[in-house]
């Protein structure tokens, strides 16, 4: 699922050096409130959720998922503003390098950071999430990449650790290497850096992708990829549901199946280029039953990064960090070198199998899904080239 997400209202950004020529001119950060404009697309509002969310949100039933829902807010982006969805850190810390996690963050590992003292931001990249896309801005990398340059530079203003799960590697690759002043460290989680973007689609009849994105939308779909995304479902039937619920929210604004049609049709990202260019010291998190890409592909990303740590997380599907956000949680501190705070408990949850960081059943439990079924699905995703494309661009 995107982040639930950050806003800025100040006035004014600080003056920082000129950046460098490129196509920066398209995408400027100018701080604007994020209620303005709020509702567009969207028809939540109610239970103290924002207004610009979907009217889905408030059949959510997660506990965290509501708690992080209600802190989205939006910044404001050029004369022409593109209000873009983030979540603010409750604490700056100016003694420490600023953590800013990349759209496919969960709200389980997001508040065990900000207990154990970390500044935490996290952001929808532009084209996903629940940014206000009304006017249809560019969705190609260039654009993703300067959207993200523009908040760095807005916002945060030195050095950072950027997450990237799944395809939010990818987006971090791309980003590190065009800008690597705005970087200090870089950790993935069940990388998605190996694939060639979307190139095939460039010469596609737009229904195509379209017809695509409609699939990915439907709730068939949302529990496939639900069931494959994890190593162990929790909740039982219920808990699945409100997963589904919570990953689908942001494709029902209006203008997300333009925005992903266009990226799609840009190309994607291919950093198969870039990988060895990345010169910063980088964790590579796995899960060791990831479902989705094959933990054999963070031996090669860890024998390809110059500077790279490999931590397998055991009994963990492809997002450690929403299965295992206390081993999650524990792997970042070590790699930031920063002491967990032992006072602070755990975030809890509706899904209380997933937010313990282990796999004990508590109020029913959960069940194993069989590692043959998995690899049955894995096997049909991997013969449907559409289906890889599109499903790879939530970052779960």
């Amino acid at each position: 699922m995107p982040p639930l997400l950050l806003a800025s209202s100040s006035s004014s950004s600080p003056a920082l050096a000129p950046p460098r020529p490129s196509c920066r001119g398209r995408v400027r950060v100018a701080a604007a409130s994020a209620g303005v404009n709020g509702r567009a697309g969207g028809g939540g509002g109610g239970g103290g959720f924002p207004g610009f969310l979907p009217a889905a949100v408030e059949r959510i039933r997660d506990e965290p998922a509501i708690r992080l829902a209600k802190r989205i807010e939006r910044t404001g982006f050029s004369q022409s503003p593109i209000l873009s969805s983030c979540v603010r850190p409750l604490k700056q810390q100016q003694d420490r390098d600023p953590v800013l996690l990349l759209h496919g963050f969960d709200r389980y590992t997001y508040p065990l950071l900000e207990e154990a003292g970390l500044e935490a931001w996290a952001v929808d990249i532009l084209g996903w999430g629940f940014s206000d896309l009304e006017k249809r801005p560019p969705g190609d990398v260039a654009s993703k990449r300067e959207h993200l340059y523009q908040f760095w530079r807005s916002y945060i203003r030195r050095p950072m650790v950027l997450v990237g799960p799944s395809l939010g590697a990818a987006v971090a690759i791309d980003f590190t290497v065009n800008y690597p002043e705005a970087v200090s460290k870089l950790i993935f989680i069940s990388a998605s850096v190996y694939a060639e973007g979307t190139r095939d689609m460039t010469r596609m009849p737009r229904f195509v992708p379209y017809a695509g994105v409609f699939l990915l939308k439907s709730l068939p779909l949302r529990y496939f990829a639900t069931l494959l995304a994890f190593y162990k479902i929790p909740g039982g039937p219920a808990g699945l549901f409100d997963w589904v619920q919570i990953g689908r929210l942001h494709c029902l604004l209006p203008w997300w199946e333009d925005a992903l049609v266009d990226f799609m049709m840009n190309g994607g990202y291919n950093v198969l280029n870039q990988i060895n260019q990345v010169k910063h010291k980088c964790l590579i998190l796995w899960g060791e039953e990831d479902g989705i890409i094959s933990n054999k592909q963070a031996y090669r990303l860890h024998q390809e990064l110059p500077d790279a740590i490999l931590r397998q997380v055991r009994e963990c599907g492809h997002i450690p960090h929403v299965e295992k956000p206390s081993e999650v949680l524990k792997h970042v501190l070590d790699f930031l070198g920063t002491e967990r705070r032992p006072e602070k408990a755990e975030q809890g949850s509706s899904l209380p199998s997933t937010v313990g960081g282990d796999n004990n059943p508590v109020g029913g439990g959960s069940e194993a899904v069989p590692r043959r079924w998995k690899n049955w699905h894995r096997n049909i995703l991997s013969r449907t080239s559409l289906l890889i494309s599109c499903y790879s661009l939530l970052g779960c």
